[in-house]
């Protein structure tokens, strides 16, 4: 009777073995291990501070203003290796760490068999890896896990070749609102059989490079084919198959810890969905030619109800700034060319309240633009807000009253930032009685744009304001 027990035993670790030998070679590099299939959750995700880049939005801009056609624009390596080595210099030092790619440029696929991106325009985009990595920085990307950049016939990895590009497109019978064809883009249906593996494969792709943030443009197209300037541009797959696909794309993205950016959302249900799922959303629209008109006039006082919702940053962080805070998602008010502004309190301004507002500065002057305004970028007081996560509101919600130009948040250590802002034309007063943010006794105050203590008050502040200036003060014990 021992030996059968011993013969049993024997039997079944041997039949265990075989079975993990088999499992181990049936699996290939084009099975992905779903280390964590319930990775995401609302609560998890916004864990970032609000990033500081260099964008190449600006130069790429100007080129199509120019007349130059998409198909034709690039950058060189040259031209990256001048802007590499003026971002470590000029940048780096105050914690901006990473250059973006954009739109416009063609974005290729080719150099391997994966079907994503791995070139812009001429130059591959390991190269730019590998030049950033040099100086210390990294390459953000600007692509979205549902635009389809290769060949029909090309396998979706993950699926043993049972899915291919072209089956991830639009077919008949996919619920959709307008009958008819997408523009510009060739769009993954989060419905169909094999897009959870193509988004969970593209952001291996670029994790793997080591890429981590990835801006995602053009949302609202996805989510209903309705864009408010140019009319119906695409089909729309509908809020369903929107909030499957961001449900994926933040599943892979935390699996591979990417930080996401969505940027062109509608932001239907006050953001419901793309607060939920994404770490970063653009609250505003493109910044185009900047200046004051970007950052404080274009349409002011007015909300949409689609995309942009707002057309000038103001207004959007004022307007959004109920979902932002701590453990929330971060507002994104687009890139920053400080070279459109005409003064140097406007350039301030612009800085200041991304700041104030927990947002990202993403720097897109060109080292040939900036003149000697690169100095705006680099306040070590103001930036240490952004280190330790502050994120500030307004003193009123609406967006025509002039408290809302008023800007107040507490740091962990029970230090205030007040920001106190003027959009008119003609110099204004700005008050803030302490009491208003339930503080009492008396406190010191320091301007973080004059470096300078400036005494102290037990009832109030107050500054004559510049028109488009502003003053950032903190109070502290």
């Amino acid at each position: 009777m021992r030996d059968f027990y011993i013969f049993t035993a024997m039997k079944t670790f041997l039949q265990l073995l075989i079975f993990i030998m088999i499992t181990a070679c049936s699996a290939t590099d084009d099975d992905f291990v779903d280390e964590n299939e319930n990775a995401h959750t609302e609560e998890n995700i916004h864990n970032y501070a609000a990033p500081l880049y260099w964008s190449i939005y600006e130069y790429c801009y100007s080129e199509s203003q120019k007349g130059v056609a998409n198909a034709d624009m690039d950058f060189t390596e040259q031209q990256w290796d001048e802007v590499i080595e003026w971002v470590a210099k000029e940048l780096k030092p105050y914690g901006y760490d990473m250059l973006c790619t954009d739109g416009f440029i063609p974005m290729l696929a080719g150099d391997d068999n994966s079907g994503y991106m791995t070139r812009y325009g001429s130059v591959k985009l390991t190269t730019l890896i590998e030049k950033c990595q040099k100086h210390g920085l990294q390459l953000s990307v600007y692509d979205n896990p549902l635009w389809i950049h290769s060949d029909d016939s090309t396998p979706v990895q993950g699926t043993n070749g049972r899915v291919t590009l072209g089956d991830l497109k639009y077919r008949s019978g996919d619920k959709i609102q307008h009958k008819t064809d997408d523009l510009w883009f060739s769009w993954v249906v989060a419905t169909h059989d094999g897009a959870k593996e193509y988004i969970d494969g593209f952001f291996r792709h670029y994790a793997e490079m080591g890429v981590k943030f990835i801006r995602m443009d053009f949302l609202s197209w996805y989510e209903d084919g309705n864009d408010r300037g140019m009319g119906i541009v695409g089909r729309g797959y509908g809020r369903e198959c929107y909030e499957q696909a961001l449900k994926y794309i933040a599943e892979s993205a935390s699996r591979y810890g990417v930080f996401t950016s969505l940027v062109m959302p509608h932001l239907n249900d006050k953001a419901a969905v793309e607060r939920k799922y994404g770490n970063m959303v653009r609250i505003v629209a493109d910044t185009q030619t900047g200046g004051w008109n970007h950052f404080s006039e274009n349409d002011r006082g007015i909300i949409y109800p689609n995309w942009p919702n707002c057309n000038n940053m103001f207004d959007g962080f004022i307007h959004w700034s109920e979902i932002s805070g701590e453990g929330k998602v971060i507002l994104d008010g687009d890139f920053t060319r400080l070279n459109t502004f005409s003064t140097d309190d406007e350039c301030q301004s612009v800085v200041s309240l991304q700041i104030m507002a927990g947002g990202p500065i993403a720097v897109s002057d060109m080292p040939s633009t900036i003149g000697d305004r690169v100095k705006f970028y680099q306040n070590t007081e103001l930036l240490a807000l952004r280190n330790q996560r502050f994120v500030g509101k307004p003193l009123s919600g609406s967006i025509i009253d002039p408290e809302s130009q008023i800007w107040y948040g507490k740091l962990n250590d029970n230090t205030w930032i007040v920001g106190l802002f003027n959009r008119n034309e003609s110099m204004q007063n700005r008050s803030l009685r302490l009491s208003q943010i339930g503080l009492a006794g008396t406190w010191k105050i320091r301007d973080l744009w004059l470096h300078e203590d400036l005494g102290t008050t037990s009832e109030s502040i107050s500054f004559d304001i510049p028109a488009h200036g502003c003053r950032i003060v903190k109070i502290f014990k």
